[in-house]
């Protein structure tokens, strides 16, 4: 997705990686990648670039994948899936493993989130880090928690109940030296303090 030449807002570099054992041999279609890739065309104003990487539940495969991206210019990189206690689930093992800050406050949040729908959400063990100037992101696996997770809790009135983690991703994008993200205030409202904030684009 582009935005009109009119609205100069930066492009972003985002990785997408959906960590699946039975997806990434073709066992049943990945839902995640296109949930990720929807929610962040409709949250995000920018012009988007995905990089987006289906691969099977193995650390050192999801640690190399992670690096790979970041290497590639990603500003930001979310995963979805293997953040459960299954044996197989190694995805926070392995984004902690090329993390150089750990941001917790980001899985924090999720979980409270998730626990507003379902006592399991205790069992989630996402976690956030920063590599170089990169923001690393672990998602929930499936497509209706990865919306409430980054949306944040409404009413039936539509109004925010609990602000979804996505609304401090660009002032952390700001502050590790990542381009600027615009968001789509009806999708998600990004908090960033006053002197952080730049004046709208126009034409």
């Amino acid at each position: 997705m582009t935005t009109p030449a009119s609205q100069p807002f930066d492009t972003i570099k985002i990785g997408i990686v959906s960590i699946s054992d039975r997806a990434s041999t073709g066992a049943y279609v990945d839902k995640g990648l296109p949930a990720l890739q929807d929610w962040l065309t409709r949250a995000l104003q920018n012009p988007l670039q995905f990089e987006p990487r289906l691969i099977p539940d193995e650390q050192a495969t999801i640690s190399a994948t992670l690096i790979e991206l970041v290497a590639a210019g990603c500003s930001l990189v979310l995963t979805t899936g293997g953040t459960g206690p299954a044996l197989r689930d190694v995805t926070p093992e392995a984004t902690l493993a090329v993390a150089h800050k750990e941001m917790p406050g980001f899985g924090e949040q999720m979980r409270q989130i998730s626990l507003k729908f379902v006592p399991t959400a205790i069992l989630s063990r996402q976690v956030a880090v920063i590599r170089d100037q990169s923001l690393i992101i672990n998602l929930p696996g499936q497509p209706k928690s990865i919306q409430e997770t980054l949306e944040g809790l409404r009413d039936s009135n539509g109004e925010l109940l609990m602000a979804g983690i996505f609304a401090a991703v660009p002032y952390c994008v700001d502050l590790i030296g990542g381009p600027y993200l615009e968001t789509v205030e009806s999708v998600c409202k990004a908090f960033r303090p006053k002197a952080a904030i730049r004046p709208t684009p126009t034409a």
